[in-house]
């Protein structure tokens, strides 16, 4: 029998054999970095918990010792926390986080999960992280002395926003304070143009840029990089703000007014003609590892984050290219920690680098329930020097909704709890509550694009949701087609003739719970519907096609010439050759156009092997094709036990 546990199983137990006989046990992690993991016998009172998919139990070894993972690194500050207890959990470090918003309740809550203690600096009393973290300190995050206090007590720093009191962080730095990512990096990135200046001198693909200083200076930057030309703050510009679009020489006086004049520090981008906006995040560990998220796109409402599609909808060389450059980016700074790096896909397929955050970003928020390993505990595992984890998606496709609320009190709460209930009846949605005033929902595995190119079934609030124009839940009328299922499987066929055999793939595909679509698409009468289906396919969810072939037998090729997605050929009997014409006109597919195929008529094994190809990704689907196997082979012992007792004529003649 198939089980998944079983490496992990075998690992596990290297290590707990290791640990009994006094050992070092090694870990293999994907980062390649150095860890160690021991068994600290000294305290006879304390057990952690270790967590893993597989609970599995060594009544041998010593009932109470203490297991610690840890880096191979240089020490850090001790940390001091409630009462001055020490900290058993997945790492023994307490987590200072300067900033107590959603990313930093975000953090606490993956935290949670590994025991990690984390204390948040904020201002305000009620931050969204305070009733979530270890401790809260009140306080400004940009105040020199208060940081100076608040690294007292952690073992290592972290940031959720990068507006923070970067002189500090690096005083703190040469007193031996932990700071990850580093202060050097902070510095960069709240500065955007000493951030341009940076990634450029690593030959990062960045708009063309320049420093502005007066009226004059802002008229030559339009002459040499024409117009719109975007104007931006060099400090403290973030979700649209410090950012102003100059359309003509005429504007360039009341935009570089709007950003507050010249003192402020201002600087020019050429205009980048995009089509896409995409993000990337990036774990970069202590070892400098790095691993990267799969792309996605995002889509800004008023300057701020609305949408995230996940992974972004391009070819496989943008993907990579866009992954490269972002790696690149990040290898470029210092420290550990999740970077989210911001770029433009222009309209002659080349990527440019927008912006940097060195923390945990919206873009990523889907990866809590889309990834293998969310980007907020991927930040932890980072800072503490704990293995990287796996970033891939474990959905095909996520999205994610970001709305945030303007309206207050009753009236706000009543409309907010009305589009949550409405939205938890979504297959696969998950609500996030942040504040009363930020709130987002996220559903991956049922995604599905329409025509208009807009997603059902998977959404993200953030907040009071009065004004989301395009937010389906709001609308009664389109609650039916949010129920719908995306189908996963295509059954095609160049006529209705072909159906009385087709019906049987449906069949298998409905026994098996596999949402499927049956469709007539002729490649001879109706070629140019069988090329739309054929390209669209794919984003619209479906993951495998199986095509009925009669006579001539050109649609599965055809079909698979135009998609990436597997074509499984079922050749169906005609009038003529008994179905052997389509069975060898299958077969016989070009090179580069791969089609598998069934016997002549037999689409009930094109259906089991749509099941099967499904099953490689999803172990309910696997569980219960070994069931179907083990059925159909107690159903096969049960009929020659009854032949062999009763005999051939009595079998025949029941």
């Amino acid at each position: 029998m198939y089980n998944p546990f079983t490496n992990v199983a075998c690992e596990m137990e290297m290590m707990f054999q290791k640990a009994e006989a006094g050992l070092p046990c090694s870990v293999a992690s994907k980062t390649k970095s150095a860890f160690s993991c021991y068994m600290d016998l000294k305290d006879k009172n304390k057990l952690l918990p270790f967590a893993s998919s597989l609970s599995l139990k060594r009544p041998q070894l010593n009932p109470n010792p203490v297991l610690a993972c840890r880096a191979s690194r240089g020490s850090h500050v001790t940390p001091v926390g409630k009462d001055d207890l020490p900290i058993h959990g997945v790492a023994e470090v307490l987590v200072g986080v300067l900033g107590g918003g959603q990313l930093g309740r975000m953090l606490c809550q993956a935290a949670s999960q590994m025991a990690i203690k984390v204390m948040v600096l904020d201002p305000q009393e009620n931050c969204p992280a305070s009733k979530l973290a270890y401790h809260h300190m009140v306080g400004s995050f940009d105040d020199s002395a208060t940081v100076q206090e608040f690294a007292k007590r952690c073992g290592v720093l972290t940031v959720e926003i990068e507006h923070v009191d970067v002189e500090t962080l690096e005083k703190l730095e040469l007193q031996g304070v932990d700071c990850q990512p580093k202060a050097s990096t902070i510095r960069i990135i709240q500065d955007k143009y000493l951030q341009k200046v940076h990634f450029s001198q690593h030959d990062i693909p960045l708009p063309e840029f320049m420093q502005i200083d007066d009226l004059e200076g802002a008229k030559r930057a339009g002459d040499l990089f024409g117009y719109p030309l975007m104007i931006k703050s060099k400090r403290l510009a973030y979700d649209g703000r410090g950012n102003a679009v100059a359309k003509s020489e005429d504007e360039l006086s009341s935009a570089v007014t709007a950003l507050g004049g010249f003192d402020r520090g201002l600087y020019v981008e050429k205009w980048a003609p995009f089509v896409k906006e995409l993000a990337v995040i990036v774990a970069r560990g202590r070892d400098n590892s790095i691993l990267c998220y799969p792309a996605v796109e995002t889509i800004h409402k008023e300057n701020i984050c609305h949408i995230v599609k996940a992974p972004a909808n391009m070819s496989w060389k943008i993907r990579e290219l866009a992954t490269d450059i972002a790696s690149r980016a990040v290898s470029s700074l210092e420290g550990a920690g999740v970077f989210a790096v911001e770029l433009f896909l222009t309209k002659d397929d080349q990527i440019l680098l927008n912006e940097v955050a060195p923390r945990p970003h919206n873009s990523g928020h889907h990866t809590i329930e889309s990834c293998y390993t969310s980007q907020y505990e991927q930040h932890l595992r980072a800072v503490v020097g704990l293995p990287l984890g796996d970033p891939s998606m474990k959905t095909p496709a996520a999205i994610m909704y970001n709305l945030l609320g303007e309206d207050e009190g009753e009236p706000g709460f009543h409309l907010a709890h009305q589009l949550i209930a409405r939205a938890l009846c979504i297959p696969g949605a998950t609500v996030h509550w942040i504040t009363q005033y930020l709130y987002y929902l996220y559903c991956g595995r049922n995604a599905k694009a329409t025509e208009d190119g807009s997603y059902h079934h998977c959404w993200t609030f953030h907040g009071q949701c009065r004004k989301a124009p395009g937010f389906n839940v709001i609308n009664e009328e389109s609650s039916e087609s949010q129920s719908a299922v995306a189908p996963r499987v295509g059954i095609v066929m160049g006529s209705d003739s072909d159906l009385p055999v087709m019906k049987d793939a449906a069949k298998v595909l409905n026994m098996f719970g596999v949402p499927n679509e049956v469709r007539i698409v002729s490649a001879h009468r109706t070629p140019e519907l069988m090329y739309s289906y054929a390209l669209s396919a794919r984003e619209r969810g479906i993951q495998v096609i199986i095509a009925g072939a009669g006579g001539a037998a050109h649609l599965p090729g055809m079909v698979a010439a135009l998609t990436p997605l597997p074509v499984i050929g079922v050749p169906v009997r005609a009038s003529t050759l008994d179905g052997v014409d389509s069975l060898l006109s299958i077969v016989q597919m070009p090179r580069g156009v791969p089609v598998a195929t069934v016997a002549v008529n037999n689409a009930t094994n094109a259906g089991l092997l749509a099941v099967r190809m499904l099953g490689v990704c999803d172990a309910d689907l696997l569980s219960r094709m070994s069931q179907y196997q083990e059925d159909t082979r107690n159903e096969v012992l049960t009929k020659a036990e009854k032949l062999q007792k009763d005999g051939w004529e009595s079998y025949l003649n029941p």
